[in-house]
């Protein structure tokens, strides 16, 4: 697997970061991407909930959105919580984003190297199998 970001690098990623597109965010409460989104919610990031089947709903406070194409304002962060297998598709609507994110983050338990690959040669940074929530409380952002 590529190597992801230094600390220190994403330290920074996510101290400069406003707003994170979440893909895959779930509506049920007790599912990890919920639990992830509220918790990076309540530290001050704006969530974009980006899924298909609850389009057109709220979490969060906010309006689910079916794609990534759909988001029409800048996005720092595409925070992704789909099977490895997956990736790929959702790695071709980031780039393709209006705004280009200056992350690409794949989930704890999620890497794949030909998405991966795709995004970092359009010069977005990647991180393949990490938690954000995890990793922005260890790297202490905003501390």
């Amino acid at each position: 697997m590529a190597q992801n970001p230094s600390n220190e690098v994403r330290r920074q990623l996510l101290e400069d970061a406003k707003t994170i597109a979440v893909v895959g965010l779930s509506n049920k409460p007790d599912r990890t991407s919920y639990m992830v989104s509220q918790a990076m919610q309540n530290v001050g990031y704006k969530i974009i909930p980006v899924n298909p089947v609850i389009a057109g709903e709220t979490v969060l406070g906010e309006k689910v959105v079916a794609s990534l194409s759909e988001i029409d304002q800048p996005v720092d962060i595409v925070d992704v919580f789909r099977r490895s297998e997956d990736m790929m598709p959702v790695a071709e609507d980031a780039v393709k984003m209006q705004h280009k994110p200056k992350v690409f983050w794949m989930q704890q338990g999620i890497a794949n190297e030909d998405a991966a690959k795709l995004v970092a040669d359009q010069g977005i940074e990647v991180v393949q199998d990490m938690c954000i929530k995890v990793d922005h409380a260890l790297l202490r952002v905003g501390k």
